[in-house]
């Protein structure tokens, strides 16, 4: 039996997977051999958290409450894991940031409190962002919604992009492509060379409130799903929504 189960099906030769590649197909091989813990802490650089197995978290403390205390990052042998950890291998300023501004939030927050806009928008950065570089006109129709524009009238302009998938659970979900599965884009400038870091050194509460993400659906960039080739592909409303005062506005769009 696989130690990790339904690693096996992660196909590392995805568009998408490019950027993790180099760390995570080692890393998957080590921890098909000698368990996804081992594999993390054999990989991880000095200064990096130890990865510990689920049972040392304990019951009642919460998950990134027990990483700031500890140092230690309580592991599954899943999949949704094994990308938690390879992107704290990848993005460690990143991770340390998003964990030291949750942790932040819960000891601040009243016993049985709500977790609030800023936990939440946390939470969708973790698992479901990705990171965007690209031209104006590009990002401005990504925030319009208008995906002809951005897939198909501007389709020659993502050669200019730079999009790494960073959350761990959207990266999960690419394991079995399909057409709705939508990312949290966060835009970074153009000219910055570390998205990552940048993104780190970025992120604070008020900014994060003000819910600063973009919806991706990531099989509609160009080159990375086969059918997306077909133009008509990007006609279907129940992936590629339009935002309703354009669908007032202007028709459909196709």
């Amino acid at each position: 039996m696989a130690q990790v189960p339904g690693l096996e099906a992660v196909d590392w030769s995805r568009p998408w997977l490019a950027p993790w590649r180099a760390i995570g197909e080692p890393l998957a091989t080590c921890a098909d051999r000698h368990g996804l813990v081992d594999a993390l802490n054999a990989a991880a650089p000095a200064g990096a958290p130890r990865f510990v197995h689920q049972h040392h978290l304990p019951a009642g403390e919460p998950y990134e409450a027990f990483i700031a205390r500890t140092g230690s990052v309580p592991t599954r042998a899943n999949v949704h894991d094994f990308f938690n950890g390879l992107a704290w291998l990848r993005h460690p300023a990143l991770k340390r940031r998003l964990n030291e501004l949750q942790a932040a939030q819960i000891a601040a927050a009243p016993r049985g409190a709500s977790r609030g806009a800023v936990r939440d928008a946390l939470t969708l950065f973790d698992e479901n962002a990705a990171l965007l570089q690209g031209p104006a006109p590009l990002v401005d129709a990504l925030r319009r919604r208008d995906w002809h524009a951005l897939f198909v009238t501007q389709r020659a302009a993502w050669t200019d992009v730079r999009l790494e998938l960073f959350g761990h659970a959207l990266l999960e979900k690419l394991v079995r492509p399909r057409a709705a599965i939508t990312a949290h884009a966060w835009v970074v400038p153009q000219g910055v060379e570390a998205p990552g870091a940048w993104s780190a050194a970025s992120l604070t509460p008020a900014g994060l409130a003000a819910k600063p993400f973009l919806p991706l659906p990531v099989l509609g960039v160009p080159g990375w799903w086969g059918p997306n080739e077909a133009l008509d592909f990007y006609g279907d409303a129940t992936v590629f929504r339009v935002a309703q005062k354009q669908t007032a506005a202007r028709g459909p769009l196709f």
